[in-house]
């Protein structure tokens, strides 16, 4: 009989193969639909990436086009770091920053005739030479601008043109609202957005600093007082026929700098070049001189400090020193001894010198050390000069007189401001500074004169205007006190000019109560033929002096007051007064 069992297992078997390749063949309800909604979401997501990628690609050609590094010899095209404003102690703003629109262009781009594009462009710019616009045009490099400060219908205009290759964009631009107002003390930002000069340079720094961006610079100038104070000097350099002028107000009490003017002056929104040009120098911080007879206060102050001037009724020759080959005189000798009130009235060079003798080298350095006289002044500006003065060798009896009255040493008109505000305001030497100082803060300084010299130094520069040689200073009701001075200028090769000086007026008011100096000064003032033709201080300068006092006072609320006087019972009697 035929075993069955292992023929029936393999049907089986073959069976169910069969049954499964059958099964395979069937599509379930729903598969077709479920692959055709998987593969639709591949492609879906497929299409997002490349469209990414390609937006991505682009922005990034475009950012590369826009911003890359220009060619050798191109301008940056970079923007300038955000910039703090600068304002004056009142708020005033004195220079900010703005969203400016430039052109530029890409050389590659550009399509047609280079030629007529600049015409076209020259056309629409006309301030922009056509020569620079097709040199430009014509660069070999990637990017390079062409005109920046461009006025909205100028961009219009420029658009219009449909030109690929010119790019107008937006960039940062430093604006100074009050154009030549204090240009040499704010200073101006070069092409790179960088201070270039003044407190821009100085404070680059604080002025970029990110945290900083957005609190102002506070200096100690008064814009009021700085229109007035440049007006003025303008006003006589031309009456006067001056080569230029310069002028410092300063408060008396804490060394705050209210106005500096240096003319010829510039427009901080369009500088030019620094090489050469003497708008750009600065004559207050910068330019050193000899500034004469208006040095002669100090050299009194000093002798009664250190107590070689015993009395002020001791009594001084104005015949003729002299001094090796050299004979020091009085310009208006008087032709009998001074009082010491009456040396400075009548500005007597003889008996400055006599005092300077008698002080003696060592305390006259000493005196001039604590003044500031022997070092650049500390205020905040990098364009300081440094002053000029005999080395310790040099410093013989020659030096020793003729410092005394205000020969011999060069400093700068803010040196004497500095000296003025000391000499007047108690004998406290503040330092020179161009910010405000902050309210309630004590002011640094040191003693340099006792309270009972700067008094009877306030009541003889009282005496000087009212009888010396600057009555043409005199502002009526100001109490205005002061000292001329006139000093031939030096020639480049050694010696002076005989008939070339600088003359100088320095002062405060009021003197009861002093609360601001001014200083003012002509370059090489060849006289006015309505007034006389005369070249000394007293008839180029001392009436500038008066005329900003005149202005200034009541801007910084001083109010005129006949009636009152400094003290001038210490000196009563030691001078005969004009009569009236």
């Amino acid at each position: 009989m035929p075993h069955l069992a292992p023929a029936g297992r393999e049907a089986t078997a073959a069976g169910s193969a069969r049954g499964s390749a059958r099964l395979a063949g069937v599509r379930l309800p729903g598969a077709r639909q479920a692959a055709l909604a998987v593969a639709r979401q591949r492609l879906v997501i497929g299409l997002i990436a490349v469209a990414a990628f390609t937006l991505l690609l682009g922005m990034r050609l475009v950012e590369l086009a826009v911003t890359a590094p220009p060619a050798a010899g191109a301008r940056s095209a970079a923007p300038a770091l955000p910039r703090a404003d600068i304002v004056d102690r009142n708020g005033v703003v004195l220079a900010t920053t703005y969203r400016a629109m430039a052109l530029a262009v890409r050389p590659h781009d550009v399509i047609g005739d280079r030629a007529a594009l600049a015409d076209a462009i020259h056309a629409i710019l006309p301030r922009r030479p056509r020569d620079a616009i097709l040199a430009a045009l014509t660069h070999n490099g990637r990017f390079t601008f062409i005109a920046r400060r461009i006025m909205p219908e100028e961009a219009e205009a420029l658009r219009a043109l449909g030109q690929p290759g010119l790019v107008l964009e937006r960039e940062p631009e430093r604006l100074y609202p009050n154009g030549p107002l204090a240009a040499h003390l704010i200073g101006f930002t070069g092409i790179d957005g960088e201070g270039a000069m003044g407190i821009e340079r100085a404070f680059e720094e604080r002025l970029t600093d990110p945290r900083r961006t957005d609190e102002p610079l506070v200096l100690s100038l008064d814009a009021r007082v700085q229109q007035v104070l440049e007006s003025e000097l303008a006003h006589q350099k031309d009456r006067q026929r001056a080569e230029a002028a310069a002028g410092v107000v300063m408060d008396a009490r804490t060394g705050e700098v209210l106005a500096i003017a240096s003319l010829p002056a510039f427009d901080a929104n369009a500088p030019g070049g620094l090489a050469g040009m003497p708008s750009h120098m600065n004559r207050i911080t910068l330019g050193v001189y000899e500034l004469g007879s208006t040095f002669k206060p100090m050299t009194v102050a000093m002798g009664l400090e250190a107590g070689t001037i015993r009395s002020l009724a001791e009594t001084y020759p104005t015949s003729g020193l002299r001094v090796g080959r050299h004979v020091i005189r009085d310009l208006h000798p008087k032709g009998r001894p001074l009082t010491v009130p009456e040396v400075l009235i009548h500005s007597s060079n003889v008996g400055t010198a006599k005092m300077a003798e008698a002080l003696g080298q060592a305390r006259q350095k000493a005196f001039l050390e604590k003044l500031g006289f022997l070092d650049p002044v500390p205020a905040e500006i990098l364009e300081k000069g440094r002053t000029l003065h005999p080395s310790d060798a040099q410093w013989g009896l020659s030096a020793l007189l003729t410092i005394g009255f205000g020969h011999g040493m060069a400093v700068t008109p803010l040196h004497l401001a500095s000296a003025y505000a000391t000499l007047v305001n108690g004998g406290v030497h503040h330092p020179a500074t161009f910010l405000k100082r902050p309210a309630g803060r004590p002011v640094p300084g040191e003693r340099v004169f006792s309270e009972r010299v700067s008094a009877v130094s306030r009541a003889m520069l009282r005496a000087a205007v009212t009888e010396g040689t600057g009555r043409r200073a005199d502002a009526p009701g100001y109490r205005v006190g002061g000292k001329t001075g006139t000093a031939e200028k030096p020639r480049p090769g050694g010696g002076y000019y005989h008939d070339r000086n600088i003359t100088t007026f320095a002062g405060a008011f009021p003197m009861d109560d002093p609360r601001y100096v001014v200083v003012v000064m002509l370059h090489d003032a060849r006289g006015d033929p309505e007034s006389g033709g005369g070249r000394t201080a007293g008839a180029t300068i001392a009436p500038a002096f008066r005329n900003v006092v005149l202005r200034v006072a009541p801007v910084l609320g001083v109010a005129p007051d006949a009636s009152r006087e400094p003290d001038m019972r210490m000196i009563a009697g030691l001078y005969t007064p004009r009569a009236k």
